[in-house]
């Protein structure tokens, strides 16, 4: 399969989280908004004026002086950022936003407070912390609504004369929901037998549309859309099963490339930051607040296991059936990075069930943040493979008597 035209230029943007697009931008006159969890609502940090950029650390390499402040029980993503902040990383960043998606990264943003990582000659910079409900309901979304206008649109008025106004909110709205419409278009060609896209290009796409600003993006992943219309896709046997991602932040792009190095296909994911729910455009109607609906809809939509109540709980495991079922996945690779709090109950549970009651392999992995090349996870992918490919025959021929 020929290379996309424009995936070197996207994997270039992912070397650095000071990238050339985010320094275009600052050229451009416009705020930087760094921000560490897919609980914090992107228009809102996409006002005119400013752009947001999740925070993440590329090439991670010793995480010492990070693991002597967090110690070595937290999540390697936290330490990962503390480290990088430490190294002076993120001093790109105006100010930075988090929400208590769980504990390990709000200690590691206070830490970086603390140690006065970023902001040192910035006089206007501020750091803000979120409450994030644990029940999709009424009361939560009160909360998260109050919580969004007290710690994301007050602070970037006051500080920085930010436009925060229901019409400024509508437009970055359209604008999101531009990139989550070609986004998840490009994502429409991994159905199939014969996939247009792999799951590593794919991959490469969407956090692009993370750590990048939006509106320097929009152009190239249009482009890449037509070339897709065009081109000519795999082989129906090119990989030897199709599986689907499902579960904690994944930003390692060596990941991906790992398991369809292993021969499974990334049909579909379902991870902190990916395309599945990540990028569902927001509906907006008239007559309620614009704010109240962007809560409403990342609440509702929302997948992360620190919800706990049984609707919420109960909606994800049936939300990756769906998903696996829409994108023909023969199994699924339930991955949680090591430490992670949030995830390994949601794993253990949620891996069992997908497996006894929705009659799916599951392969249950933990994984560190930047996994370079481990020789035992692709050994551990590759007999996941060869088991689903035993499987998929025995079932044909108990089919043919």
């Amino acid at each position: 399969m020929k290379d996309l035209k424009h995936l070197i230029y996207f994997e270039n943007l992912l070397l650095e989280a000071n990238n050339k697009l985010v320094q275009k931008a600052q050229k451009d006159g416009k705020v930087c908004v760094a921000y560490t969890c897919e609980n914090t609502p992107e228009p809102l940090l996409n006002l005119p004026g400013c752009f947001s950029a999740r925070l993440r650390a590329p090439r991670t390499g010793s995480m010492e002086v990070a693991t002597y402040y967090l110690t070595s029980f937290l999540c390697e993503y936290s330490r990962a950022l503390l480290e990088r902040a430490i190294e002076g990383g993120y001093n790109f960043a105006d100010c930075i936003i988090t929400p208590d998606g769980c504990s390990m990264m709000n200690r590691c943003v206070e830490n970086m407070e603390l140690l006065k990582t970023m902001g040192k000659e910035k006089p206007k910079f501020f750091y803000e912390y979120m409450e994030i409900p644990m029940k999709g309901d009424d009361n939560g979304l009160n909360l998260y609504v109050l919580q969004c206008k007290n710690h994301i649109l007050k602070p970037l008025a006051e500080h920085y004369g930010i436009d925060t106004s229901e019409s400024a909110i509508r437009k970055a709205v359209e604008e999101h929901n531009r990139v989550c419409e070609l986004i998840r278009a490009i994502g429409e060609f991994r159905k199939g037998p014969r996939p247009a896209i792999t799951g590593y290009e794919f991959h490469v796409l969407t956090l692009a549309t993370y750590v990048c600003p939006k509106y320097l993006l929009v152009d190239k992943l249009a482009e890449t859309l037509e070339e897709l219309k065009k081109r000519e896709p795999l082989e129906e046997n090119a990989f030897r099963a199709r599986v689907m991602v499902v579960g904690s932040e994944v930003d390692d792009l060596d990941f991906i490339k790992l398991v369809e190095d292993s021969g499974a296909y990334v049909c579909a994911d379902r991870f902190c930051y990916g395309s599945l729910p990540g990028r569902d455009p927001i509906v907006l109607t008239d007559g309620e607040d614009v704010v109240t609906q962007i809560c409403r809809q990342y609440m509702n939509r929302g997948m992360c296991p620190r919800y706990m109540d049984m609707p919420k709980m109960n909606g994800r495991r049936e939300y990756v059936a769906k998903i696996a079922k829409e994108y023909g996945a023969d199994g699924i690779i339930y991955e949680q990075m090591k430490f992670c709090d949030p995830w390994a109950y949601e794993k253990m549970l949620g891996s069992h069930i997908l497996r006894e009651e929705f009659g799916y392999p599951v392969l249950a992995v933990d994984r560190p943040y930047a996994i370079a090349t481990s020789g035992q996870m692709r050994t551990r992918v590759q007999a996941f493979v060869e088991s689903m490919e035993i499987k998929k025959i025995q079932k044909e021929d108990a089919a043919n008597g």
